[in-house]
């Protein structure tokens, strides 16, 4: 009895495609991909970054210079205070009446030469006393009333005024001499405390630069934060910008990589579209099968049983 086989095969040019499917895939696979060219990559810091680390590293401790100028400026300052208290102390000793002939009296700021000077005075007053007295004897002798009662009360009454008159340009001169003292021993109390008052200023200003010297200890550290922040925050702009452009070039080669598995991925997506198409039905008739012809298949099927891949379904040829 004759065996009718039938099958269906797909059209020609679908299983050309298929076979040279598998010949580019097998030949795509087949190399490996080197990941290298687009393995993620970091930006390097920034010139602004480094500067600003750089500046950050220098700035530590960039306060001690004043901070140490400070203090120098408040030792000094106490060193010039206690040059105040010699000053105040002789200004004290020029406060009481002036009185004696000690140190701060008023008579040990009398010139040394005025008793010489008074003496001379005096003296030369003296002298023209005396030619006064003879003038009025001479004018006795021309009235002939010399030796008498009126040439004694004459001489008398000139003498007296004289005296008086000598005795008061001496306390003219004495009094002349102690004011002048007492101006100089003022003077010298008001010096003493000009001193004393311009010790203490200068020990003021020394106070102040220490104090100032402190604000630039404190200000140092801030104006150098704000140089630190402001180039960070621009390097870091900048090296981020580095990144972006690092990560295009990264997903651009990346991209041209996987192009041809993409490629490939189209290519198979199209052939399974066209797995649906049938091809034309094919028959053949065979002859019955001998007795020879049947023991070997079930030899056939036997090892198929055995063997899955020797008992596949085969397609004669059209």
């Amino acid at each position: 009895m004759a065996i009718t086989q039938a099958s269906v095969l797909p059209q020609q040019y679908v299983s050309q495609l298929g076979q040279d499917y598998g010949q580019q895939l097998a030949g795509l696979t087949a190399i490996p991909l080197d990941t290298s060219q687009f393995a993620p990559t970091v930006a390097a810091q920034d010139p602004l970054q480094t500067q600003a680390a750089s500046l950050a590293a220098s700035g530590v401790g960039g306060y001690q210079p004043y901070l140490g100028q400070a203090a120098t400026q408040g030792t000094q300052a106490i060193s010039t205070l206690g040059g105040v208290s010699p000053y105040i102390s002789a200004a004290g000793a020029l406060t009481g009446t002036g009185a004696g002939t000690g140190a701060g009296s008023i008579a040990s700021y009398m010139s040394p030469y005025q008793q010489a000077v008074i003496d001379a005075t005096l003296g030369e007053y003296d002298i023209q006393a005396q030619k006064g007295l003879g003038t009025i004897g001479t004018a006795a002798v021309g009235a002939g009333a010399y030796g008498g009662g009126r040439h004694g009360i004459a001489e008398a009454e000139y003498q007296s005024q004289s005296d008086r008159q000598r005795a008061l340009l001496q306390a003219q001169m004495l009094q002349q001499g102690y004011g002048v003292g007492q101006q100089a021993r003022q003077q010298d109390l008001m010096n003493q405390l000009t001193l004393g008052g311009a010790q203490a200023g200068l020990a003021q200003g020394q106070l102040g630069m220490g104090t100032y010297q402190q604000g630039l200890a404190q200000l140092a550290p801030q104006l150098a934060g704000g140089d630190i922040g402001m180039l960070s925050q621009i390097g870091g702009i900048q090296q981020q910008q580095a990144q972006n452009v690092l990560e295009a070039a990264r997903a651009g080669r990346q991209m041209g990589a996987m192009e041809p598995y993409q490629r490939m991925g189209v290519y198979g997506q199209g052939l399974q579209a066209l797995a649906p198409i049938q091809g034309q039905m094919q028959t053949q008739q065979t002859a019955d099968p001998t007795a020879l012809q049947t023991a070997l298949g079930w030899t056939s099927v036997l090892g198929g049983i055995m063997n899955p891949g020797l008992g596949q379904p085969r397609t004669l040829p059209t």
